[in-house]
């Protein structure tokens, strides 16, 4: 009985040194540098809010934080490197909808589910379909009739496999049907090229990427992938609306963090986020991406990303979607 009590008493003093403990962790956060890891290139919409949060946690915690841009396979090089960190909150991943659809798509060297811990969801953002002007389809219907007719195929770019590009793609194809080939670039960059040129002519993009030339001219807008019309394209019109009433897709970017890393560091790090989300400075610059704000609690968005993995894994069996 001795021991029981011995064994018993040492349990509850070990667990209230933890139990004390436990808020200064969050207390103390941060201690050494932050690394913001965004797995896909440089100069994208990831990377520009991924800066943004890079400058608020500067702002605020006077830490020194640097994002590190490791794109590749998909973003599962990047996004692998956060799942083998640390779990002490400074490492972190700023990564897109694609984490919720290579899981899918290919093996993977980490577990989407159980190596890391959600931070809340950053920003919604729609695509819209563009083509080249010598495309000629000027709507939906005159596209996918144009499509159909092919013998040989039309081309469509996107910024790589899995990405939201390639999603709202794959998704209209499997709805629609029509003779689309998938060209893959790495990241938007090289599609902007490669579209403005004229040697691919069809797009599912972000809007804020092709906005200025939808404007010009230089590229059309057929439709937008969301359930609304958009209010700077308010003539252009929704997926749904054009005859494919049970299509529509939103990206979206998100943070996670390692799992195991501590519950009371992780809400520091969402507060934070979400304290930021708000302020019309950082509404006003994500605009500028097309973005949406969110900033949702990790449950939440833990939630979402259930919903969102599950939906994706359909689409993907069904469409034969596959990483190359």
């Amino acid at each position: 009985m001795r021991g029981y009590l011995s064994i018993s008493a040492g349990a509850f003093v070990l667990a209230s040194v933890v139990a004390a403990a436990s808020p200064s962790l969050a207390q103390n956060y941060p201690t050494k540098q932050i690394e913001l890891i965004v797995p896909f290139v440089a100069g994208g919409t990831t990377d520009n809010i991924a800066r943004l949060i890079a400058q608020r946690f500067t702002e605020q915690w006077g830490a020194t934080v640097i994002v590190n841009v490791r794109p590749g396979a998909g973003s599962a090089i990047g996004t692998a490197a956060v799942a083998k960190a640390p779990p002490d909150g400074h490492t972190l991943l700023v990564t897109t909808l694609a984490f919720s659809v290579i899981p899918a798509m290919q093996k993977l060297p980490y577990d989407p589910v159980k190596d890391f811990a959600p931070i809340t969801e950053l920003a919604s953002l729609p695509l819209v379909l563009v083509v080249h002007p010598s495309l000629p389809v000027h709507n939906l219907a005159e596209f996918v009739a144009y499509t159909k007719a092919s013998p040989t195929g039309l081309d469509y770019a996107t910024a790589g496999p899995g990405t939201s590009t390639h999603l709202a793609a794959a998704m209209f194809k499997w709805m629609a049907g029509g003779n689309l080939v998938h060209v893959p670039f790495k990241g938007n960059a090289e599609v902007m090229n490669a579209l403005l040129g004229g040697h691919v002519k069809i797009y599912f993009s972000l809007v804020p990427t092709v906005l200025q030339h939808i404007k010009s001219g230089t590229l059309r807008a057929l439709a937008v992938t969301t359930d609304k019309r958009l209010p700077y394209l308010p003539e252009v019109p929704t997926i749904a609306e054009s005859g494919y009433p049970d299509y529509e897709m939103n990206s979206w970017q998100a943070a996670f963090a390692p799992a195991g890393t501590p519950k009371d560091v992780i809400t520091k790090i969402n507060t934070e986020i979400v304290r930021m989300l708000k302020t019309p400075e950082v509404r006003d610059r994500m605009a500028l991406e097309g973005a949406d704000p969110v900033g949702s609690t990790p449950e939440e968005f833990r939630r979402r990303l259930a919903s969102e993995m599950a939906k994706w894994a359909k689409v993907v069996k069904e469409t034969g979607m596959t990483a190359n």
